[in-house]
This record gives structure tokens, C-alpha cells and sequence, in this order.
């Protein structure tokens, strides 16, 4: 596994190219299977995938638990791994959403809650999840600055932030990272925030590099789902949009054909080519899909086959939004 730096300069964090998106092990996407999850960890820190990303919200606090319970069975494993989580999304004890905050004092104790979940004295990189729109983006950076005065930070990230609120955070503090979806099927980024990234020197750390796992090939109806699982609430596993992806995803699998890969190795290496400023962490509760995703740094896309495959799925081929209209509400700008 090869590494790439997010940040520039003095605030640069070197991370491994692909790493491990860890919400699913523990919330919205069907049944949960601790053991399973802990072997999908310890197969991730053996291929050198050592990127791991949470937050205080999956599962309400049961993912950053899952992941101390993994540092304290593993002496050395947390000094391999570097880690990220974040706060902002609010929810009660039954999961209930309560809303987002960015309120300074909220800052300091989400994070102290944190470090007690995960049973560490430091996070790697600490995101707010949502921008609060309620609370200015210089009280929360200034809160989560101070983190990293404590020792308790290292570095600073923001998720699904405008580009007007990364100009005000960089004006507070550096801000390492942007963590937004970005894949095949979603590339909203591409005409603004990604160029604003790369002018502020903010590496770029893309979650559902998979479009939620439609991308892989795997999921053929709605009825292949969980049936608590959230996707079945998605506007793009619905109806005419779903059939219409489906298609999308069966030209892109043509392609992954002859490249001896798999769909999800394409896409993945399709996101990697975008930049060396780019580290996805596409989420798996399995440890044979992680040894699939983490092969896709093997696959080289030449400047054809990037043709091709936009030629194939265009930018704004995908049919419905990426999340259901409240959720999209929530979103910065």
C-alpha cells in the first residue's frame, strides 16, 4: 500500500492511498457482526489500509468503541493507524437525529467523549461532520483549534463544507482534509470545491467511492438490501433511477472486464487517478471485499481508458440525488 499526503506543508498528514471507512460496521447498513468487523480491521492493518475513518454518530458512539476495542487487542496497532472521526451530527441514545452543532463548548466536549470511546489520548484527524449553520464557522474552528493546542488533535478536517466556509476555516486554522462523497456517480465537487481545495492546499478524502456499494455490481434490486438497511430510502436505489444506474453500472463492469478487475476495482482506481491530493475510504464489513478494494491501487488507468470510462458514465449520468431532500438540506451551501 502506497501512502499520499493530505495538506500541504507543515499541516501535510500522510495517510495510506485507500483507506477504511468504518460506519457500516456499526450503523445503516443491515445487520452488525462485531467479530466479523474486528477480523475486517486486523486484515486492513495487515495490508497496510491503516486510514481509518469514524465518528461519534455511527452507531451512537458503538464504531469509535469498536475501533478501541481493536487498538486494546493489537499492542502497536494504533501507532500503525492513523485516525480520524468526527462530531457535529447530534443523536439520542435510540439514534433519533437531534440536529447538528458546531457550538464551541459542544466541540470540546464531543471530542473529550471521543478519546474516551476509542480509549486513545489523541485523534488524527478530527472533522466537523455538518457545518452548523447556527454557529460560525470561525467559533468552531477556533473550538477545534484549541484541540490541537491540547495535544488532543493533530490535524483539522471539515466534511461536506462550501467553498466559502473552507476560505473562512483555512483564515482560522489550517484545515487538512475535505471528506465529501465523490465517486463515479457523484462528482457535484468537481466545478468548485475540488479547485478550491487544491488552491488551498486541502487534500481531499472521498467517503461512498462506491456509490454505496452500487458501483461494485453486487446489488441487482432493491430486494438484495437489508431491510432496515437506509438504501432502500435512497433516491437513487428507487425505481426508474435505480434501472436507469443499473445501466451505468453494467457498462462500467464491461470495462472492468477487460482490465481483468472488478467493477469495484474500477471504480476505485477511477477516484485514485483523480489526484495524489485524493485518499478514499470506501466502507466493508468484510475482509475478503478488503482485500478486493485495497488490490485496486494495482490497477493503472491509462488516459483511453479514463476516456472510457467517461464516455460511459458521464458526470451527471446518475438518475436522483444522493441523499433523500432532508437530508440534502443539511448540506453546506
Amino acid at each position: 500500500m502506497h501512502t499520499r499526503t493530505l495538506g500541504r506543508g507543515d499541516h501535510g498528514l500522510e495517510v495510506s492511498a485507500l483507506g477504511l471507512g468504518c460506519m457500516g460496521m456499526s450503523d445503516f447498513y443491515g445487520p452488525r457482526d462485531e467479530a466479523r468487523s474486528l477480523a475486517t480491521l486486523a486484515k486492513a492493518a495487515e495490508l497496510g489500509c491503516t486510514f481509518w475513518d469514524t465518528a461519534d454518530m455511527y452507531g451512537t458512539g458503538r464504531n469509535e468503541e469498536l475501533l478501541g476495542k481493536a487498538f486494546r487487542s493489537a499492542p502497536g496497532l494504533r501507532d500503525e493507524v492513523t485516525l480520524a472521526t468526527k462530531f457535529a451530527v447530534m443523536r439520542s441514545e435510540t439514534g433519533e437525529m437531534l440536529g447538528i452543532s458546531g457550538k464551541p463548548e459542544y466541540v470540546r466536549e464531543a471530542c473529550d467523549k471521543s478519546l474516551q470511546r476509542l480509549g486513545v489520548d489523541h485523534i488524527d484527524l478530527y472533522y466537523q461532520h455538518r457545518v452548523d449553520p447556527k454557529t460560525s464557522i470561525e467559533d468552531t474552528v477556533g473550538a477545534m483549534a484549541e484541540l490541537v493546542q491540547a495535544g488532543k488533535v493533530r490535524f483539522l478536517g471539515l466534511s461536506e463544507a462550501a467553498p466559502a466556509t473552507l476560505r473562512r476555516a483555512m483564515k482560522v486554522h489550517p484545515i487538512t482534509a475535505l471528506q465529501t462523497e465523490y465517486s463515479l456517480w457523484t462528482r457535484d465537487l468537481e466545478a468548485e470545491i475540488l479547485p478550491t481545495c487544491r488552491e488551498l492546499g486541502i487534500g481531499l478524502v472521498p467517503y461512498s467511492p462506491l456509490g454505496r456499494g452500487f458501483l461494485t455490481g453486487a446489488i441487482r434490486k432493491v430486494e438484495d438490501l437489508a431491510e432496515d438497511d437506509w438504501r432502500r430510502h435512497n433516491p437513487r436505489f428507487q425505481g426508474a433511477n435505480f434501472t436507469k444506474n443499473l445501466q451505468l453500472v453494467d457498462a462500467v463492469r464491461a470495462i472492468a472486464e477487460e482490465k481483468d478487475c472488478t467493477p469495484a476495482q474500477l471504480a476505485l482506481a477511477w477516484v485514485l487517478a483523480q489526484g495524489r491530493d485524493v485518499a478514499p475510504i470506501p466502507g466493508t464489513r468484510s475482509p475478503e471485499r478488503l482485500a478486493e478494494n485495497c488490490d485496486a491501487t494495482a490497477v493503472a488507468l491509462s488516459a483511453d481508458d479514463l476516456a472510457r470510462i467517461e464516455a460511459a458514465f458521464p458526470a451527471d449520468a446518475a438518475e436522483g440525488l444522493r441523499y433523500p431532500e432532508a437530508a440534502m438540506a443539511s448540506l453546506d451551501g
